[in-house]
Protein backbone atom coordinates (compact mmCIF):
# COMPACT_ATOMS: atom_id res chain seq x y z
CA UNK A 1 0.00 0.00 0.00
CA UNK A 2 1.13 3.23 -0.76
CA UNK A 3 -1.19 5.54 1.53
CA UNK A 4 -4.63 4.84 3.67
CA UNK A 5 -6.38 5.23 -0.01
CA UNK A 6 -4.73 1.78 -1.40
CA UNK A 7 -7.02 0.09 1.84
CA UNK A 8 -10.03 0.98 0.27
CA UNK A 9 -10.06 -2.17 -1.99
CA UNK A 10 -9.02 -4.77 0.73
CA UNK A 11 -11.96 -3.43 2.76
CA UNK A 12 -14.41 -4.10 0.20
CA UNK A 13 -13.58 -7.52 0.36
CA UNK A 14 -16.42 -9.41 2.52
CA UNK A 15 -13.84 -12.07 3.35
CA UNK A 16 -11.29 -10.00 5.03
CA UNK A 17 -12.32 -9.63 8.62
CA UNK A 18 -10.91 -6.80 10.93
CA UNK A 19 -7.65 -8.43 12.22
CA UNK A 20 -6.41 -8.87 8.63
CA UNK A 21 -7.08 -5.28 7.86
CA UNK A 22 -5.26 -4.82 11.25
CA UNK A 23 -2.17 -6.84 10.15
CA UNK A 24 -2.45 -5.67 6.51
CA UNK A 25 -1.72 -2.34 7.95
CA UNK A 26 1.13 -3.28 9.87
CA UNK A 27 2.90 -4.99 7.26
CA UNK A 28 2.99 -1.51 6.03
CA UNK A 29 3.33 1.14 8.26
CA UNK A 30 4.01 3.94 5.81
CA UNK A 31 0.70 3.88 4.80
CA UNK A 32 0.16 6.41 7.29
CA UNK A 33 -3.24 4.40 9.12
CA UNK A 34 -3.23 3.74 12.90
CA UNK A 35 -3.55 -0.32 12.46
CA UNK A 36 -5.31 -0.36 16.54
CA UNK A 37 -7.63 2.62 15.31
CA UNK A 38 -9.56 -0.22 12.73
CA UNK A 39 -13.24 -0.72 13.79
CA UNK A 40 -16.27 -1.78 11.57
CA UNK A 41 -19.85 -1.30 12.85
CA UNK A 42 -22.71 -2.02 10.53
CA UNK A 43 -20.17 -3.25 7.92
CA UNK A 44 -18.60 0.14 7.59
CA UNK A 45 -14.88 0.52 8.36
CA UNK A 46 -13.99 3.53 10.50
CA UNK A 47 -10.21 4.35 11.57
CA UNK A 48 -7.70 7.27 12.21
CA UNK A 49 -5.15 8.38 9.65
CA UNK A 50 -2.42 10.57 8.99
CA UNK A 51 -2.85 13.41 6.34
CA UNK A 52 -0.09 15.60 5.73
CA UNK A 53 1.23 15.30 9.40
CA UNK A 54 -2.78 15.80 10.65
CA UNK A 55 -4.43 12.68 11.99
CA UNK A 56 -8.09 12.50 10.59
CA UNK A 57 -11.00 9.98 11.09
CA UNK A 58 -11.86 8.12 7.73
CA UNK A 59 -15.35 6.53 7.43
CA UNK A 60 -15.60 3.93 4.30
CA UNK A 61 -17.72 3.51 2.51
CA UNK A 62 -20.98 6.29 2.65
CA UNK A 63 -23.54 5.28 4.97
CA UNK A 64 -25.84 6.81 7.87
CA UNK A 65 -22.89 6.34 10.30
CA UNK A 66 -21.01 8.33 7.72
CA UNK A 67 -23.40 11.21 7.83
CA UNK A 68 -23.20 11.79 11.41
CA UNK A 69 -19.63 13.04 11.17
CA UNK A 70 -18.25 16.36 10.21
CA UNK A 71 -15.83 15.98 6.71
CA UNK A 72 -15.20 16.38 3.17
CA UNK A 73 -16.28 13.49 1.03
CA UNK A 74 -13.88 11.66 -1.44
CA UNK A 75 -14.07 9.23 -4.24
CA UNK A 76 -12.24 5.96 -3.32
CA UNK A 77 -12.25 2.46 -5.06
CA UNK A 78 -15.72 3.70 -6.57
CA UNK A 79 -17.40 4.61 -3.57
CA UNK A 80 -17.31 7.37 -1.12
CA UNK A 81 -15.33 8.00 2.02
CA UNK A 82 -15.30 10.76 4.25
CA UNK A 83 -12.47 12.52 5.47
CA UNK A 84 -13.13 14.08 9.39
CA UNK A 85 -11.19 16.35 10.99
CA UNK A 86 -10.14 15.13 14.68
CA UNK A 87 -12.19 17.84 16.87
CA UNK A 88 -14.75 17.59 19.38
CA UNK A 89 -17.54 17.61 17.18
CA UNK A 90 -16.72 14.16 16.06
CA UNK A 91 -15.57 13.17 19.28
CA UNK A 92 -19.02 13.33 20.66
CA UNK A 93 -19.94 10.84 17.97
CA UNK A 94 -17.44 8.59 18.45
CA UNK A 95 -17.98 8.39 22.11
CA UNK A 96 -21.83 7.56 20.82
CA UNK A 97 -20.76 5.05 18.56
CA UNK A 98 -17.87 3.87 20.61
CA UNK A 99 -18.25 3.62 24.30
CA UNK A 100 -15.31 2.44 25.65
CA UNK A 101 -13.83 6.41 24.58
CA UNK A 102 -15.83 7.85 27.30
CA UNK A 103 -14.10 8.19 30.92
CA UNK A 104 -15.01 5.89 33.79
CA UNK A 105 -14.85 5.05 37.28
CA UNK A 106 -11.69 3.34 37.98
CA UNK A 107 -13.15 1.76 41.30
CA UNK A 108 -12.64 -1.79 41.88
CA UNK A 109 -9.02 -0.81 39.87
CA UNK A 110 -6.09 -1.41 42.23
CA UNK A 111 -3.50 0.64 40.59
CA UNK A 112 -3.99 3.94 39.18
CA UNK A 113 -1.94 6.52 37.44
CA UNK A 114 -2.93 10.17 36.75
CA UNK A 115 -0.55 11.18 33.43
CA UNK A 116 -1.37 14.81 32.70
CA UNK A 117 -1.01 15.90 28.91
CA UNK A 118 -0.55 19.64 28.49
CA UNK A 119 -0.42 19.35 25.13
CA UNK A 120 -3.03 16.89 24.14
CA UNK A 121 -0.49 14.52 22.24
CA UNK A 122 1.01 12.34 25.31
CA UNK A 123 -2.18 9.58 25.68
CA UNK A 124 -1.23 7.43 22.64
CA UNK A 125 2.40 6.62 24.36
CA UNK A 126 0.70 6.21 27.74
CA UNK A 127 -1.56 3.81 26.12
CA UNK A 128 0.86 1.43 24.71
CA UNK A 129 2.69 1.24 27.70
CA UNK A 130 -0.20 0.24 30.09
CA UNK A 131 -2.09 -2.01 28.51
CA UNK A 132 0.30 -4.63 29.26
CA UNK A 133 -0.07 -3.50 33.08
CA UNK A 134 -2.38 -4.05 35.47
CA UNK A 135 -2.94 -0.15 35.59
CA UNK A 136 -6.14 1.78 35.08
CA UNK A 137 -4.58 5.28 33.55
CA UNK A 138 -6.17 8.37 34.26
CA UNK A 139 -5.77 10.26 31.02
CA UNK A 140 -7.53 13.27 31.07
CA UNK A 141 -6.29 14.65 34.23
CA UNK A 142 -5.76 18.96 34.58
CA UNK A 143 -6.13 21.87 36.63
CA UNK A 144 -7.81 24.78 36.23
CA UNK A 145 -4.01 25.98 36.62
CA UNK A 146 -2.94 24.08 34.12
CA UNK A 147 -6.07 25.32 31.55
CA UNK A 148 -5.18 28.29 32.09
CA UNK A 149 -1.82 27.94 31.25
CA UNK A 150 -1.99 25.95 28.50
CA UNK A 151 -4.51 27.77 26.75
CA UNK A 152 -7.39 24.78 26.91
CA UNK A 153 -10.19 23.55 28.41
CA UNK A 154 -11.77 20.13 30.09
CA UNK A 155 -13.69 19.94 26.55
CA UNK A 156 -10.18 19.80 24.69
CA UNK A 157 -8.41 17.60 27.38
CA UNK A 158 -10.87 14.99 27.35
CA UNK A 159 -11.29 15.20 23.78
CA UNK A 160 -7.78 14.36 23.38
CA UNK A 161 -7.97 11.63 25.88
CA UNK A 162 -10.61 10.02 23.68
CA UNK A 163 -9.08 9.92 20.41
CA UNK A 164 -6.46 8.24 21.60
CA UNK A 165 -7.97 5.76 22.97
CA UNK A 166 -9.89 5.36 19.84
CA UNK A 167 -6.23 5.22 17.96
CA UNK A 168 -4.99 2.74 19.98
CA UNK A 169 -8.17 0.73 20.42
CA UNK A 170 -7.70 0.68 24.13
CA UNK A 171 -11.16 -1.00 25.66
CA UNK A 172 -9.85 -1.46 29.27
CA UNK A 173 -11.33 1.85 30.55
CA UNK A 174 -9.85 4.93 31.30
CA UNK A 175 -9.93 8.04 33.93
CA UNK A 176 -10.91 12.17 33.53
CA UNK A 177 -9.85 13.91 36.03
CA UNK A 178 -10.86 17.56 36.81
CA UNK A 179 -7.78 17.85 39.08
CA UNK A 180 -7.17 20.42 41.26
CA UNK A 181 -10.51 22.74 41.67
CA UNK A 182 -11.14 24.60 44.59
CA UNK A 183 -14.52 25.95 43.72
CA UNK A 184 -18.26 24.78 43.36
CA UNK A 185 -18.49 27.00 39.68
CA UNK A 186 -15.01 24.79 38.78
CA UNK A 187 -16.79 21.12 40.33
CA UNK A 188 -19.64 22.09 38.27
CA UNK A 189 -18.08 23.00 34.70
CA UNK A 190 -15.59 19.84 35.19
CA UNK A 191 -18.63 17.25 35.92
CA UNK A 192 -20.76 18.98 32.81
CA UNK A 193 -18.05 18.52 31.03
CA UNK A 194 -17.60 14.65 31.37
CA UNK A 195 -14.59 14.21 34.11
CA UNK A 196 -15.15 10.72 35.99
CA UNK A 197 -13.44 12.07 38.77
CA UNK A 198 -13.05 14.94 40.63
CA UNK A 199 -10.35 15.85 43.24
CA UNK A 200 -11.20 18.59 45.36
CA UNK A 201 -8.32 20.77 46.47
CA UNK A 202 -8.78 22.29 50.47
CA UNK A 203 -5.80 23.95 50.61
CA UNK A 204 -7.55 27.37 50.79
CA UNK A 205 -9.36 26.23 53.79
CA UNK A 206 -6.50 24.77 55.55
CA UNK A 207 -5.23 26.89 58.46
CA UNK A 208 -1.00 26.99 58.12
CA UNK A 209 -0.55 28.71 60.70
CA UNK A 210 -2.32 26.90 63.60
CA UNK A 211 1.12 24.11 63.81
CA UNK A 212 2.98 27.44 64.62
CA UNK A 213 1.04 28.75 67.47
CA UNK A 214 1.41 27.97 71.21
CA UNK A 215 -0.60 26.05 73.33
CA UNK A 216 -2.62 28.79 74.91
CA UNK A 217 -3.15 30.39 71.62
CA UNK A 218 -4.63 27.24 70.20
CA UNK A 219 -6.78 27.08 73.52
CA UNK A 220 -7.87 30.40 72.81
CA UNK A 221 -9.05 30.23 69.14
CA UNK A 222 -10.54 26.72 69.76
CA UNK A 223 -12.65 27.93 72.71
CA UNK A 224 -14.14 30.66 69.98
CA UNK A 225 -16.14 27.57 68.33
CA UNK A 226 -19.75 26.80 69.05
CA UNK A 227 -20.00 24.30 72.71
CA UNK A 228 -21.77 21.57 71.43
CA UNK A 229 -19.26 21.42 69.12
CA UNK A 230 -16.66 21.11 71.05
CA UNK A 231 -18.75 19.43 73.66
CA UNK A 232 -18.74 16.75 71.32
CA UNK A 233 -15.46 16.61 69.93
CA UNK A 234 -14.18 16.40 73.29
CA UNK A 235 -16.15 13.71 74.45
CA UNK A 236 -15.08 11.32 71.70
CA UNK A 237 -11.23 12.43 70.40
CA UNK A 238 -10.13 13.99 73.54
CA UNK A 239 -7.07 11.39 75.14
CA UNK A 240 -8.34 8.58 72.52
CA UNK A 241 -6.27 5.82 71.24
CA UNK A 242 -6.68 4.22 68.03
CA UNK A 243 -5.19 0.67 67.79
CA UNK A 244 -3.91 0.37 63.74
CA UNK A 245 -2.43 -3.28 64.29
CA UNK A 246 -0.25 -4.58 67.14
CA UNK A 247 2.77 -2.15 66.65
CA UNK A 248 0.64 0.91 65.68
CA UNK A 249 -1.35 3.37 67.75
CA UNK A 250 -2.88 7.11 67.27
CA UNK A 251 -3.08 9.00 70.57
CA UNK A 252 -5.31 12.12 70.79
CA UNK A 253 -4.01 14.48 73.39
CA UNK A 254 -6.12 17.46 74.27
CA UNK A 255 -3.99 19.89 72.44
CA UNK A 256 -3.34 17.60 69.14
CA UNK A 257 -7.04 17.34 68.52
CA UNK A 258 -7.32 20.90 69.25
CA UNK A 259 -4.90 21.74 66.30
CA UNK A 260 -6.42 19.27 63.88
CA UNK A 261 -9.45 20.68 64.09
CA UNK A 262 -8.62 24.44 63.62
CA UNK A 263 -6.49 23.09 60.89
CA UNK A 264 -9.08 20.87 59.07
CA UNK A 265 -12.21 22.15 60.17
CA UNK A 266 -13.60 24.35 57.22
CA UNK A 267 -11.54 21.79 54.74
CA UNK A 268 -14.02 19.05 56.19
CA UNK A 269 -17.06 21.27 55.47
CA UNK A 270 -15.69 22.35 52.12
CA UNK A 271 -15.23 18.94 51.03
CA UNK A 272 -18.61 17.62 52.62
CA UNK A 273 -20.77 20.46 51.02
CA UNK A 274 -19.02 19.65 47.54
CA UNK A 275 -19.84 15.92 47.86
CA UNK A 276 -23.56 16.18 48.71
CA UNK A 277 -24.24 19.07 46.18
CA UNK A 278 -22.22 17.99 43.13
CA UNK A 279 -20.92 14.36 43.35
CA UNK A 280 -23.66 12.30 45.62
CA UNK A 281 -26.29 13.63 43.31
CA UNK A 282 -24.79 13.12 39.86
CA UNK A 283 -26.48 10.27 37.50
CA UNK A 284 -22.52 8.74 37.01
CA UNK A 285 -20.21 7.44 38.86
CA UNK A 286 -17.93 10.06 40.23
CA UNK A 287 -14.42 9.13 41.82
CA UNK A 288 -14.18 11.64 44.89
CA UNK A 289 -10.70 12.75 45.34
CA UNK A 290 -9.77 15.03 48.67
CA UNK A 291 -6.37 16.69 47.95
CA UNK A 292 -4.92 18.69 51.43
CA UNK A 293 -1.33 18.24 50.22
CA UNK A 294 -0.43 21.26 48.39
CA UNK A 295 -0.61 23.18 51.74
CA UNK A 296 2.43 23.71 54.48
CA UNK A 297 1.22 21.65 56.91
CA UNK A 298 2.14 18.04 56.61
CA UNK A 299 -0.70 15.41 57.45
CA UNK A 300 0.32 13.74 60.45
CA UNK A 301 -1.80 10.24 60.90
CA UNK A 302 -3.27 11.47 63.71
CA UNK A 303 -5.27 14.11 61.07
CA UNK A 304 -5.53 11.87 58.61
CA UNK A 305 -7.55 9.12 60.63
CA UNK A 306 -9.32 12.60 62.18
CA UNK A 307 -10.23 13.87 58.76
CA UNK A 308 -11.76 10.31 56.90
CA UNK A 309 -13.55 9.11 60.26
CA UNK A 310 -15.22 13.34 60.43
CA UNK A 311 -15.88 12.68 56.03
CA UNK A 312 -17.38 9.22 56.76
CA UNK A 313 -19.62 10.34 59.62
CA UNK A 314 -21.02 13.72 57.00
CA UNK A 315 -21.40 10.69 54.60
CA UNK A 316 -18.77 11.75 52.22
CA UNK A 317 -17.31 8.54 50.35
CA UNK A 318 -14.02 9.28 49.17
CA UNK A 319 -11.76 6.97 46.45
CA UNK A 320 -8.52 8.44 48.07
CA UNK A 321 -7.29 10.93 50.38
CA UNK A 322 -4.04 12.97 49.01
CA UNK A 323 -2.13 13.60 52.43
CA UNK A 324 0.80 16.23 52.31
CA UNK A 325 3.49 13.82 53.24
CA UNK A 326 7.24 14.54 55.27
CA UNK A 327 9.57 15.64 53.11
CA UNK A 328 9.48 18.02 50.07
CA UNK A 329 7.47 16.69 46.50
CA UNK A 330 8.76 19.21 44.38
CA UNK A 331 7.84 19.01 40.72
CA UNK A 332 9.35 17.01 37.70
CA UNK A 333 12.85 15.67 39.84
CA UNK A 334 13.05 13.01 42.64
CA UNK A 335 12.36 13.15 46.47
CA UNK A 336 13.60 15.27 48.95
CA UNK A 337 13.96 14.13 52.63
CA UNK A 338 14.52 11.58 54.95
CA UNK A 339 13.54 8.33 53.44
CA UNK A 340 13.48 6.44 56.38
CA UNK A 341 11.07 8.86 57.46
CA UNK A 342 8.83 8.94 54.98
CA UNK A 343 8.94 5.21 55.05
CA UNK A 344 7.77 5.16 58.87
CA UNK A 345 4.73 7.56 58.18
CA UNK A 346 3.75 6.30 54.85
CA UNK A 347 3.41 2.69 56.51
CA UNK A 348 0.76 4.19 58.44
CA UNK A 349 -1.04 6.32 56.16
CA UNK A 350 -1.36 2.85 54.43
CA UNK A 351 -2.56 1.39 57.69
CA UNK A 352 -5.46 4.07 57.49
CA UNK A 353 -6.07 3.59 53.80
CA UNK A 354 -6.33 -0.50 54.10
CA UNK A 355 -9.10 0.37 57.49
CA UNK A 356 -10.94 3.06 55.61
CA UNK A 357 -11.41 0.61 52.51
CA UNK A 358 -9.89 3.47 50.04
CA UNK A 359 -6.12 4.28 48.08
CA UNK A 360 -3.78 6.97 48.98
CA UNK A 361 -3.35 9.33 46.22
CA UNK A 362 0.48 10.24 45.53
CA UNK A 363 0.48 14.12 44.12
CA UNK A 364 3.86 15.24 42.81
CA UNK A 365 4.57 11.80 41.82
CA UNK A 366 6.62 12.45 38.79
CA UNK A 367 9.84 10.82 39.41
CA UNK A 368 9.94 9.95 42.72
CA UNK A 369 11.95 7.20 42.40
CA UNK A 370 13.31 6.83 45.80
CA UNK A 371 10.20 6.35 47.69
CA UNK A 372 8.25 4.76 44.68
CA UNK A 373 9.47 1.07 46.06
CA UNK A 374 7.90 2.40 49.82
CA UNK A 375 4.72 3.27 48.22
CA UNK A 376 4.13 -0.10 46.30
CA UNK A 377 5.23 -2.06 49.32
CA UNK A 378 3.39 -0.29 51.76
CA UNK A 379 0.03 -0.02 50.02
CA UNK A 380 0.13 -3.42 49.10
CA UNK A 381 -0.02 -2.77 45.70
CA UNK A 382 -3.35 -0.19 45.78
CA UNK A 383 -2.55 2.95 45.44
CA UNK A 384 -3.13 6.59 43.05
CA UNK A 385 0.13 8.10 41.51
CA UNK A 386 -0.33 11.42 39.56
CA UNK A 387 1.98 12.81 36.97
CA UNK A 388 1.56 15.79 34.94
CA UNK A 389 5.03 17.89 33.88
CA UNK A 390 7.14 15.03 33.48
CA UNK A 391 5.45 14.03 30.32
CA UNK A 392 5.94 17.47 29.31
CA UNK A 393 9.46 17.40 30.26
CA UNK A 394 9.37 14.59 28.05
CA UNK A 395 8.18 16.09 24.58
CA UNK A 396 11.21 19.06 25.48
CA UNK A 397 14.01 15.91 25.88
CA UNK A 398 12.19 14.87 21.76
CA UNK A 399 12.75 18.69 20.71
CA UNK A 400 15.98 19.15 22.51
CA UNK A 401 17.27 16.13 20.39
CA UNK A 402 15.34 16.40 17.11
CA UNK A 403 15.66 20.37 16.80
CA UNK A 404 18.12 22.08 18.90
CA UNK A 405 17.79 25.44 17.56
CA UNK A 406 13.90 25.06 18.69
CA UNK A 407 15.20 24.17 21.87
CA UNK A 408 18.16 26.75 22.65
CA UNK A 409 15.09 29.37 22.15
CA UNK A 410 12.48 27.44 24.45
CA UNK A 411 15.68 27.29 26.92
CA UNK A 412 16.43 30.84 26.77
CA UNK A 413 12.82 32.47 26.55
CA UNK A 414 12.06 29.82 29.87
CA UNK A 415 15.29 31.31 31.62
CA UNK A 416 14.38 34.84 31.08
CA UNK A 417 10.93 33.97 32.43
CA UNK A 418 11.74 32.08 35.36
CA UNK A 419 10.43 34.68 37.92
CA UNK A 420 7.26 35.03 35.97
CA UNK A 421 6.55 30.86 36.08
CA UNK A 422 7.65 30.62 40.11
CA UNK A 423 4.49 32.39 40.96
CA UNK A 424 2.50 28.98 40.32
CA UNK A 425 4.81 26.57 41.12
CA UNK A 426 7.36 25.97 44.07
CA UNK A 427 10.78 24.72 43.11
CA UNK A 428 13.89 24.55 44.51
CA UNK A 429 15.58 25.07 41.12
CA UNK A 430 19.00 27.65 40.64
CA UNK A 431 19.59 28.83 37.27
CA UNK A 432 23.12 29.42 38.14
CA UNK A 433 23.58 25.91 38.22
CA UNK A 434 22.43 24.72 34.54
CA UNK A 435 25.70 25.12 31.98
CA UNK A 436 25.48 27.84 29.51
CA UNK A 437 24.25 26.95 26.27
CA UNK A 438 27.24 28.26 24.67
CA UNK A 439 29.17 25.72 25.75
CA UNK A 440 27.03 22.91 25.04
CA UNK A 441 26.95 21.10 21.90
CA UNK A 442 23.78 19.91 19.72
CA UNK A 443 23.70 16.68 21.20
CA UNK A 444 24.21 17.63 24.75
CA UNK A 445 21.21 19.30 25.24
CA UNK A 446 18.82 16.68 25.43
CA UNK A 447 21.14 15.49 28.30
CA UNK A 448 19.60 18.64 30.37
CA UNK A 449 16.66 17.05 31.01
CA UNK A 450 18.31 14.37 33.58
CA UNK A 451 19.56 17.54 35.39
CA UNK A 452 17.16 18.74 38.03
CA UNK A 453 17.31 22.47 37.86
CA UNK A 454 17.50 22.31 34.23
CA UNK A 455 14.26 19.95 34.51
CA UNK A 456 12.56 22.33 37.01
CA UNK A 457 13.01 25.41 34.84
CA UNK A 458 11.38 23.74 31.55
CA UNK A 459 9.16 22.20 33.73
CA UNK A 460 7.05 25.41 35.24
CA UNK A 461 7.54 27.55 32.37
CA UNK A 462 5.42 25.32 30.08
CA UNK A 463 2.70 27.49 30.23
CA UNK A 464 4.50 31.06 29.12
CA UNK A 465 6.06 28.88 26.26
CA UNK A 466 3.00 27.91 24.69
CA UNK A 467 1.36 31.54 25.70
CA UNK A 468 4.12 33.62 24.23
CA UNK A 469 3.42 35.70 20.96
CA UNK A 470 5.66 37.85 18.85
CA UNK A 471 5.12 41.51 18.95
CA UNK A 472 2.81 41.45 15.90
CA UNK A 473 0.83 38.69 17.69
CA UNK A 474 1.99 35.14 15.95
CA UNK A 475 2.48 32.30 18.24
CA UNK A 476 6.09 31.95 18.94
CA UNK A 477 6.64 28.25 20.09
CA UNK A 478 3.52 26.95 19.81
CA UNK A 479 3.20 25.77 16.09
CA UNK A 480 6.76 24.49 15.81
CA UNK A 481 6.21 22.29 18.90
CA UNK A 482 3.56 20.96 17.83
CA UNK A 483 4.14 20.58 14.59
CA UNK A 484 8.29 18.69 15.37
CA UNK A 485 6.01 16.44 18.06
CA UNK A 486 3.36 15.34 15.17
CA UNK A 487 5.90 14.80 12.53
CA UNK A 488 8.02 12.68 15.19
CA UNK A 489 5.21 11.41 16.87
CA UNK A 490 6.97 7.77 17.56
CA UNK A 491 9.75 9.24 19.19
CA UNK A 492 7.66 10.49 21.50
CA UNK A 493 5.94 8.04 22.30
CA UNK A 494 8.83 5.64 23.42
CA UNK A 495 10.42 8.84 25.07
CA UNK A 496 7.12 8.36 27.57
CA UNK A 497 7.06 4.40 27.11
CA UNK A 498 10.67 4.39 28.27
CA UNK A 499 10.11 7.28 31.39
CA UNK A 500 6.69 6.32 32.75
CA UNK A 501 7.92 2.32 32.35
CA UNK A 502 10.71 3.49 34.39
CA UNK A 503 7.98 4.89 37.28
CA UNK A 504 5.87 1.74 36.78
CA UNK A 505 8.66 -1.11 37.14
CA UNK A 506 9.88 1.04 40.41
CA UNK A 507 6.82 0.86 42.13
CA UNK A 508 7.00 -2.87 41.44
CA UNK A 509 4.57 -3.67 39.36
CA UNK A 510 5.10 -6.80 36.29
CA UNK A 511 4.61 -6.09 32.55
CA UNK A 512 1.80 -8.80 31.37
CA UNK A 513 3.34 -8.27 28.11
Amino acid sequence: MNNWRDLCALICQPQVDLEQLREAVERDPGCGIYARSLQRVDGVTLFMAKEADERVLVVFPHSAIADRFNGDEIECNGSIAKICPIDLVNCRVIREIFPFTRPVSQRGRAVSIGLGDRLGLASPGHLRLVKDYDVFPVLAQQSIRELNLTGRTYDDVLAAASWAVFQEGYEKGFGADGDHLKTEQEVRMALDCGVSMITLDCSEHIQNDVPDLSEAAVSERYAQLPGDERAELESRWFNKEITLDAAVKLTYTPDEVRRIVLIYRDAIRHASKIYSGYIEPSKRAIDFELSIDETLTSTSPEAHYFVATALIDLGVSMISPAPRFCGEFQKGIDYRGDIEQFRREFAVHSLIARLFGYKISVHSGSDKFSVFPTVGEMTGQVYHLKTAGTNWLEAVRVIASRDPALYRDMHAYAMEHLDEARQYYHISADPDHVAPLDNLNDDQLADLMNQDDARQILHITYGLLLKSRYDDGSERFRPRIYALLNQDEEAYSQALQKHIGRHLQTLGLISQA
